[in-house]
C-alpha cells in the first residue's frame, strides 16, 4: 500500500486541472498578450479564471494577481508595500515562527532599515492579541501574519487581528499568508480586514509554480519585477496561462462540497491523534482538537530521529515529513517547534503527518500499524 501523507508539502494534481492544462499546452497555446485569435482565445481563460476566483474570495476582479508561487506572493507583499510606504514609517511586525517566504524577506528588509518586530506565540503556536497591541507604534505600517502555521496546523485569529489594526490606525497593511489555509477555510479578505493575501496552487491540489495574491484596491504597492508591464504593471511576465486555468480549476473543486470535505478531514485528525496518544512516548504538539487546522498533525517520537523514522515508514511504503519541505534541504532546528516550546530532546523527534481529501482511513490504519511495528524496533537500535 502507497500512502501520501504529506500533502503540507505538496498535492497530487487534481485530474481535471491536470486535463485542462495539457489542452492548453497543446491546442490553446497562445500568448495572452498577442492580437490574433490564438491571443484571445489564451485571454479568454486568464479571464475566467480571475472571475472564478474573484467570486470565491468576494474581491474585485482587478485585486487579484497571478504569480509564480506562495514565495513570490510573499515577497511581492511584503517588499512591494514597505517599499512604496516608507515615507510613512519603517517598522514592520511579523512572527516568530512564519514561513522562510516571510521571514527571510522580512531579514532582507531589515538590511534595508526597516525596523522589524517578531512575535512570540503560546505553547499553541498563537500570537497573543495583546503582544501585537503591544508592538504596534506610530511607525508600523505593514504586519504580516500567517493564517495557518505549516508545521504544527495551528490557526491564527485572523480576522481578530484585522479588526484589531483597523481601529488602531487603517494605515497599517495586513498582509496573510494563505498558503496552508486556503481551501481548508472559508476566506474573505474584505470580511476579515486582510489587505494582502498569499495563496499557492500546489497546496490545493493545483499546479506547481502558481500563486494569487490579492492586493486590496486602496494598497499602495511597487513591482519587484520589471519588465513588459503585465498585470497591471505590478507583475511583468507573460501569463502562465495554462497554470492559471489550472489553479482556478482546482479552486472551484477544493471548494465544491467543502463542508462535508472539511467535517471528513477534522473526523480524521481527531482519529489519527487519539490512535498516536496510545503509542509509547509520542506527544502531539500545537493545537489539540478543532481549535487547529483539519489537515495536520505533529508528534513527537521520543527516542528516534525523525529522519530515521521517515525513512523506515517510506520502506513501507507510507510519505510524511520531518518538518516544513521548504528547508528540508537546509536542516536546523525547527523555528516553531522552538518557540511553541517543545523539549529539546524531541527537536530532532518529530514527523509531520498532513492529510488531503484523498485520505483514507484505512491508509491511516496502515500507518498507525506500521508505527506501532516500527518504534520499540528504532528505539531498542538507537539506545544501542
Amino acid at each position: 500500500m502507497e500512502v501520501y501523507l504529506d500533502n503540507s508539502a505538496t498535492t497530487r494534481c487534481y485530474e481535471g486541472a491536470a486535463k485542462l492544462m495539457y489542452e492548453i499546452m497543446t491546442e490553446h497555446y497562445g500568448n495572452p498578450s498577442s492580437l490574433h485569435n490564438k491571443g484571445v482565445d489564451a485571454e479568454k481563460y486568464v479571464r475566467e479564471a480571475v472571475k472564478l476566483i474573484a467570486r470565491n474570495l468576494k474581491v474585485e476582479e482587478k485585486e487579484l494577481y497571478f504569480t509564480s508561487g506562495g514565495t513570490e506572493s510573499d515577497n511581492l507583499a511584503l517588499m512591494g508595500c514597505a517599499r512604496a510606504n516608507r515615507r510613512a514609517g519603517n517598522h514592520l511586525i511579523t512572527t516568530c515562527f512564519e514561513h522562510p517566504a516571510v521571514l527571510n524577506t522580512m531579514k532582507e528588509l531589515e538590511e534595508e532599515g526597516f525596523r522589524v518586530t517578531y512575535l512570540p506565540v503560546d505553547e499553541r503556536g498563537v500570537v497573543r492579541l495583546s503582544d501585537l497591541e503591544e508592538a504596534l507604534c506610530d511607525e508600523t505600517i505593514l504586519v504580516s501574519v500567517m493564517y495557518v502555521n505549516n508545521e504544527i496546523g495551528s490557526v491564527q485569529p485572523i480576522e481578530e487581528i484585522g479588526a484589531l489594526l483597523k481601529k488602531r490606525n487603517r494605515k497599517i497593511l495586513f498582509h496573510v499568508d494563505a498558503v496552508q489555509a486556503f481551501g481548508k477555510f472559508r476566506i474573505y479578505p474584505k470580511k476579515q480586514g486582510i489587505d494582502l493575501l498569499s495563496v499557492s496552487g500546489h497546496k490545493i491540489h493545483g499546479p506547481k509554480g502558481m500563486g494569487l495574491l490579492y492586493v486590496d484596491s486602496h494598497v499602495k504597492i511597487r513591482p519587484i519585477l520589471f519588465g513588459g508591464g503585465q498585470q497591471k504593471d505590478l507583475r511583468s511576465g507573460t501569463e502562465n496561462v495554462p497554470g492559471i486555468a489550472g489553479l482556478a480549476e482546482a479552486v472551484k473543486e477544493c471548494y465544491t462540497d467543502f463542508g462535508e470535505k472539511t467535517e471528513r478531514l477534522y473526523t480524521l485528525r481527531e482519529y489519527f491523534i487519539g490512535e498516536i496518544r496510545k503509542l509509547e512516548g509520542t506527544t502531539v504538539n500545537g493545537p489539540q482538537g478543532r481549535e487547529g487546522a483539519p489537515h495536520i498533525v505533529s508528534v513527537s517520537f521520543a527516542g528516534v530521529r525523525s529522519e530515521v523514522l521517515l525513512h523506515a515508514l517510506e520502506d513501507k511504503g507510507i510519505y510524511v515529513s520531518s518538518g516544513s519541505a521548504c528547508s528540508s534541504n537546509h536542516p536546523a532546528v525547527s523555528g516553531t517547534l522552538t518557540a511553541i516550546g517543545v523539549k529539546r530532546e524531541l527537536l530532532d523527534s518529530t514527523i509531520r503527518f498532513s492529510f488531503s481529501e484523498f485520505t483514507t482511513k484505512e491508509e491511516l490504519d496502515y500507518t498507525l500499524e506500521s508505527l506501532r511495528e516500527l518504534l520499540p524496533v528504532l528505539r531498542r537500535f538507537t539506545r544501542r
